[in-house]
């Protein structure tokens, strides 16, 4: 049964990936970006069995949130499927962290899927039905030198999706999270060979993930409806 999806941050990356592949499940795929996507990305879905949509805004904005969630709900009636999974990055050792820069990884990795979740939830809760699926990351888990803002935004989001997975199990909504280890992407491939190795070798699986790999999981967790507050590595075992 197609669903109507919303996937925040896929004008590239992982966000993509996922965007792609329920796309091909046959569910109603809604992009999201800060700015308007290149027409080059949304030529990948015109084979796709449903037209794919775009709804524009910042999702740290707690406004901008709210707005996006309404012209979904006022274009397609409802909102079936919503995968958090916006997210930057600003590194940096704790000792030298300017606060602007912890203050903005957590306004937009940890904040806006709040934002997001809180004009979202209530469709869902009158459809009796829905999926929330937050991408959190096996820094969130382990912890990650250089990134202590990035890490406790993405610790903070496994606790808000058990603390949700609470509220709503009974109102048939599941709420899960995914942590994905290294994966393939602009940012490993920037990485010179040397520390391709020694990451490799950190990792039992030998290798680094697929963006597909984390796009199947997501699929996996829609269509699984009894299991709901769990955090699913997709890792290669790197955080054992």
């Amino acid at each position: 049964m197609s669903k109507v999806c919303f996937i925040s941050g896929s004008s590239r990356g992982i966000g993509l990936a996922i965007a792609e592949y329920l796309a091909k499940e046959g569910h109603t795929v809604i992009l999201n970006s800060r700015k308007p996507i290149e027409d080059e990305v949304l030529s990948r879905f015109d084979e796709m069995a449903e037209p794919v949509g775009q709804v524009i805004g910042d999702i740290s904005d707690f406004d901008e949130a709210q707005r996006m969630m309404q012209e979904i709900l006022d274009e397609y009636g409802r909102l079936d499927v919503l995968v958090n999974n916006a997210g930057i990055t600003r590194d940096g050792l704790a000792m030298r962290m300017k606060e602007e820069d912890f203050d903005a990884v957590i306004e937009t990795n940890l904040k806006g899927p709040f934002n997001l979740i809180r004009h979202a939830i209530k469709a869902m809760v009158k459809q009796r039905t829905g999926t929330i699926i937050n991408i959190s990351s096996v820094s969130g888990l382990m912890g990650n030198p250089g990134q202590l803002n990035y890490s406790a935004a993405k610790a903070g989001l496994i606790g808000m999706t058990k603390s949700l997975a609470r509220e709503v199990g009974s109102r048939g909504i599941t709420v899960n999270a995914i942590a994905p280890g290294f994966i393939e992407s602009d940012m490993t491939d920037a990485l010179a060979d040397k520390y391709h190795d020694q990451i490799k070798k950190q990792i039992p699986a030998g290798r680094f993930g697929k963006p597909e790999e984390i796009a199947q999981t997501v699929q996996f967790l829609i269509e699984n409806r009894y299991i709901t507050g769990q955090t699913i590595q997709v890792d290669g075992g790197l955080g054992m």
